[in-house]
């Protein structure tokens, strides 16, 4: 039973984490933190932009987790596990299907993947602090996967 309780807290804190992140690149990024997250709307010069703060901003919170909770392995390295697992399938999404940072996956057939892709190209064909859509990363809405998946 317990094993079934650390999977759920891991699997809660996965999913809470869309949420959060949604929120976060809503009226955080897009809000006071725009002077970070505008270098991620231009063109990059060189491997990285000062949005990638924000990675070392969310593995904050998972690593204090991890580390008070790892002794007794309780609840708390679960819920760490939960938002470090997002931030590497975020990494992977984002930063390597998505903007091609590293350079694998570059085409795909799959309709959600193709989705994925073009929703947060929509969300990047704004420029600014205002007007943008699809703040989300890993889950695309049913409206975005229709609009991109429309053969």
């Amino acid at each position: 039973m317990e094993v079934l309780a650390n999977v759920g807290v891991l699997l809660f804190f996965f999913f809470f984490m869309e949420g959060f992140a949604w929120f976060t690149h809503k009226y955080i990024m897009h809000g006071f933190m725009w002077i970070w997250h505008e270098s991620h709307h231009k063109p990059r010069k060189g491997a990285f932009e000062l949005n990638d703060l924000f990675g070392f901003m969310f593995a904050i919170p998972s690593i204090v987790l991890i580390v008070l909770g790892a002794e007794n392995q309780d609840w708390r390295m679960f819920a760490g596990l939960g938002i470090a697992l997002y931030g590497f399938a975020y990494f992977l999404v984002h930063d390597v299907f998505v903007h091609q940072r590293i350079k694998w996956l570059k085409t795909t057939d799959i309709p959600y993947f193709r989705a994925m892709r073009m929703t947060h190209h929509l969300h990047h064909a704004v420029h600014s602090k205002q007007g943008a859509e699809a703040f989300g990363f890993l889950f695309v809405l049913p409206k975005y996967y229709k609009r991109f998946n429309n053969k």
